[in-house]
């Protein structure tokens, strides 16, 4: 116990040592760290300031120049332009006296006549005095000279002088009327204020002297020179008075066209104290063979805070330390507790971040052998059974779909807060997916004896871009909880444009925030109501005024005249207003916040007596936010809810639009266009549904709201017989089931054959009877030719029609399911099938088989590879994505290398497999996916790897045949 006591006190002081070690190694890196921040800032403001004083100088310098440029052109114009000249010594000295103040950093100006040799003793005679040399003596004999002639009074002891005596003054006055422009002396003390300074030598010229004058052309028409001594040292000292806030910088200016022995023009030769910054910008006078810079100077900064602040934080980190030491052991004895409780909060807090990941990997591998099972009793099926057997199968075979669909919302729900859920981008027929998602609630809504209805606006274009299996989720979410929680009434989805859909921009406040409804609108008044069905909505805007506004806006929208497509197709994006109105038992209002929270229920009552898990509704928020909308709610207790959600699309190209209604809608049939219907319906609402669903297969329909009306329409107002469609060809009658009754039948009879007996309509019209539920369909009488059930879809009435006028199904054959296509397409074909799971690869071959297909199959994808090695006997073939040793992606990408490599050979002739009797200008398989993910595959990475398409487990024929049919064509 001693040496465990010992060995502990030991750690603590170590632990405590190191505290402290850490704390001082905290403290030296923030002080490193700060005073290098610090540095940098202050090597990063010294540059910028010395740039700022450089560029200063430099415009302060040109402003100067530009005078004396100003003051030549004086001296040319009124010296040498004007005869008699109108310039003088008097005339100048009081000019350049009276604009001294436009060149502050000037301390004379001069002008020196050019005079050669010859000319001397007649300009001496001129002036009155004889040419001197700097030194106050007579000039000597040389070719030309410079006299000074006009002066600045300060400094007029130049007068006389030959500035051509100097040599420095010599070389710049020959290099400024050689070049035309200023130039610099070196560096020198002025006289008078004793600062260092340079003079600026500026060539005046004759006049007619052009632009592009050669060198000759200008010492020939050089007429004098102006100069001017700068006084740098003013020069510089002005600028700094101007940024007087920041004297910390000493700044040097020096004359560097001699790099070895560089002259200083302003500031110390050598500065005080210690200078750790500086920084060098060049300098442009405008003389190009002088150049100049300014050196920046700082001494380096106290930075206070690398001292303070991490003196700060190693008290902070003392006093930690010793408030730990103190807890550790004030509380020793509890530190087992701690420690468990630590323990405790890690696995919790693991257990909480694997959740997402549970649920994914759980789902997937739940989902591989349900594929297996519903493939199996959908194989079953196909067998002889005997009507016990068949029932458990089918209610085993529904259960399982229930088991996935459960399994992919929880799925999605775990995609969504991974961030991994994303929205495709593919061409697909708006109309034709609400009217599949109608079909799956059909049953239900039968049973249950409520109207099903939708309803899409004219306006909408008939194909779109964009994500049609998420679309179909959201509406199937929707619609499904709208048939489980109504009893009674009707569910009606109606769809428009956003930003025609005035029913939805109405500012009338009846929600709040998610569709909150106040109490006071929890009653309603028991009459009919203009809706589908006659029962209250819990929306009020979707009445039928707004509705009938709408179907107006309709009648009066333009139509493009090439396609004949109802919608203006000059905007690229389509934003779609979908409506889902139902007449069930309502949110309750303390409930109405919680809609969208997932694993959520109204109470919890309603998971017993309604099923389902509360996860649905979060994930359409979720796929309406990703498809760029919003979602909201109106929701009224026992009077029903509405939910309306936005959505944006694209608009397909006039050059798809032709492919997609072929390959992705059911192609409607054409035979009826230009006939004629009456229907009887007392609801203006279910009657416009009616008419929408009609007017899709070309229908003409004429709505009365009785059956005694039916004989006025066909007539004319005042009995006479109208000269339309109805005396030419026969028409449809179609009655809704609550216009309907023996009385009416035989009534309605005899009024139709007296009809036909006088030869007003060619024949009897065929009569259709709409029915809802099972009990409204035993109603129909002998006189009634057929009954549709709803809810209505165009191709289901088309069908209807079509057996009921003797047409035929024709038409039918282009449609892409049932087994009778695919058994056209697969017969007699040779499809490979890879898959590691030897259920579901029986499956996969029974299904094929079952179609008519000759099916051999692999089990993993390197056996797929010595298979398909060229030639090969293949039609197609059926990858598993995820297999052991090689996946379906890797062993596509062997497969198209080994083609691409085949038919390279083949177009250059140097290899050719006709002689084998495979003769074929391209190999390329097509190689189908198949993926257990029935909402979405990883269709990019298929795409990427190679292959065709995919199809998911088990195989649906519809699917099936979308995904073969563009591959193989059928012999039949």
């Amino acid at each position: 116990m001693a040496a465990g006591d010992r060995r502990w006190w030991l750690n603590r002081k170590a632990i405590v040592v190191l505290w402290m070690a850490a704390s001082v190694g905290i403290w030296v890196g923030l002080h490193c760290y700060i005073r290098r921040v610090s540095m940098r800032k202050a090597e990063e403001v010294l540059v910028s300031m010395c740039e700022e004083r450089a560029r200063m100088l430099q415009d302060q310098f040109a402003v100067s120049v530009n005078h004396v440029h100003a003051l030549a052109i004086l001296v040319s114009t009124f010296h040498y332009q004007k005869h008699p000249p109108a310039l003088d010594q008097e005339t100048f000295a009081d000019y350049t006296a009276r604009t001294a103040f436009e060149r502050p950093l000037l301390s004379g100006v001069a002008y020196a006549q050019r005079v050669v040799h010859s000319e001397r003793e007649l300009f001496e005679n001129q002036q009155g005095w004889t040419i001197k040399t700097m030194k106050q003596e007579p000039s000597p004999v040389q070719d030309e000279y410079a006299p000074v002639i006009y002066s600045q009074e300060t400094v007029s002891y130049i007068e006389a002088l030959d500035m051509m005596s100097g040599e420095e003054d010599r070389e710049n006055i020959l290099r400024a009327r050689a070049t035309g422009k200023a130039v610099l002396t070196s560096p020198f003390r002025l006289l008078g204020s004793n600062h260092l300074g340079v003079v600026l030598t500026f060539p005046v010229y004759r006049s007619g002297l052009p632009a592009d004058a050669t060198e000759e052309e200008r010492i020939e028409a050089a007429a004098g020179y102006l100069g001017g001594a700068f006084d740098v040292e003013s020069l510089v000292e002005n600028l700094l008075r101007q940024l007087a806030g920041n004297q910390d910088i000493m700044v040097n200016v020096y004359d560097v066209t001699n790099t070895s022995e560089p002259l200083i023009m302003y500031g110390p030769q050598f500065p005080d104290g210690y200078m750790s910054f500086s920084h060098i910008s060049m300098l442009d006078f405008g003389d190009p063979f002088r150049r100049h810079q300014m050196k920046c100077s700082k001494k380096p900064p106290i930075p206070l805070s690398a001292i303070t602040t991490p003196s700060g934080v190693f008290v902070i980190c003392m006093l930690a330390g010793y408030i730990l030491y103190a807890a550790w052991n004030r509380y020793d004895n509890v530190k087992e507790d701690c420690r468990k409780m630590e323990e405790l909060k890690k696995q919790a807090e693991a257990a909480d971040v694997a959740k997402s990941q549970f649920l994914a990997t759980v789902s997937h591998e739940i989902r591989t052998p349900m594929n297996g099972v519903l493939g199996m009793l959908d194989m079953l099926l196909d067998t002889n059974l005997n009507l016990t057997q068949k029932d458990y199968a089918q209610t085993a075979q529904v259960c399982g779909k229930a088991l996935i669909s459960l399994i992919n919302e929880v799925l999605d729900r775990a995609k969504i807060e991974a961030g991994k859920l994303e929205i495709e981008s593919v061409p697909f027929d708006l109309r034709a997916v609400l009217d599949d998602v109608i079909s799956l609630f059909s049953a239900k809504s039968r049973e249950k004896g409520i109207e099903l209805a939708v309803y899409v606006s004219d306006r909408v274009p008939e194909i779109l871009m964009g994500d049609p299996g998420r679309f179909r989720q959201i509406i199937t979410n929707l619609v499904g909880n709208s048939v489980k929680f109504t009893e009674r009434g009707h569910i009606f989805v109606h769809v428009h444009l956003a930003e025609h859909s005035n029913m939805f921009m109405d500012a009338k406040v009846e929600r709040g925030l998610n569709g909150l409804s106040g109490e006071a609108k929890l009653t309603s008044i028991s009459t009919v109501f203009d809706t589908l069905s006659g029962l209250e909505a819990a929306d009020r805007r979707n009445s039928w005024e707004n509705f009938k506004l709408s179907l107006s806006h309709e009648q009066t929208w333009p139509h493009s005249s090439e396609n004949g497509s109802p919608y203006d197709n000059r905007a690229d994006k389509v934003t779609l207003m979908v409506t889902v109105e139902d007449t069930g038992i309502g949110i309750p209002f303390h409930a109405q916040n919680r809609v969208f929270t997932p694993f959520m229920q109204a109470d919890s009552s309603t998971s017993r007596n309604y099923g389902g898990t509360g996860i649905g509704l979060s994930i359409s928020k979720c796929l309406v936010e990703l498809m760029g909308g919003q979602i909201n709610f109106v929701s009224r207790p026992h009077i029903g809810s509405t939910f309306t959600f936005t959505a944006v699309f694209q608009r397909c190209g006039k050059s798809v639009g032709g492919d997609t209604k072929r390959t992705l809608s059911e192609a409607l049939p054409t035979c009826f266009r230009g006939m004629g219907a009456i229907l009887v319906d007392r609801r203006p609402v279910r009657g416009a549904v009616t008419r929408y669903h009609l007017q899709r297969l070309g229908i003409s329909v004429e709505c009365v709201s009785t059956i005694n009306e039916v004989l006025n329409a066909i007539q004319g107002q005042n009995g006479c017989l109208r000269s339309g469609m109805y005396s030419k060809q026969p028409f449809i009658l179609l009655i809704e089931h609550d216009s309907w009754g023996t009385k009416v039948d035989v009534c309605l009879r005899d009024q139709l054959l007296q009809l036909k007996e006088n030869g007003c309509i060619p024949e009897m019209p065929k009569v259709v009877l709409l029915a809802t539920s099972e009990s409204d369909k035993m109603k129909a009488g002998s006189n009634v030719d057929t009954v549709i059930m709803k809810p209505l879809r165009a191709s289901t009435v088309a069908a209807c029609f079509q057996e009921v006028l003797g047409m035929g199904k024709q038409q039918s054959r282009d449609r892409p399911k049932g087994s009778a296509f695919l058994n056209g397409l697969l017969d007699g074909k040779n499809i490979l099938v890879v898959d590691d799971n030897k259920v579901n690869l029986r499956v996969a071959a029974g299904v094929l088989k079952k179609y008519g297909a000759k099916v051999e199959c692999a089990e993993s994808g390197r056996d797929a590879l010595s298979l398909l090695q060229l030639p090969h006997k293949y039609d197609a073939c059926f990858m598993d994505v995820q297999m052991p040793e090689m996946d379906g992606f890797e062993a596509t990408r062997q497969i198209r290398m080994m083609e691409g490599k085949a038919n390279e050979k083949n177009r250059n002739g140097e290899e050719t497999l006709a002689e084998e009797g495979f003769a074929m200008a391209e190999w390329h398989l097509p190689i189908l996916a198949m993926t257990a993910d029935v909402i979405q595959a990883t269709y990019e990475e298929c795409m990427k790897c190679g292959m065709d398409g995919y199809v998911s487990k088990p195989f649906e024929e519809a699917q099936l045949y979308q995904a073969v049919a563009k591959f193989l064509v059928s012999d039949s």
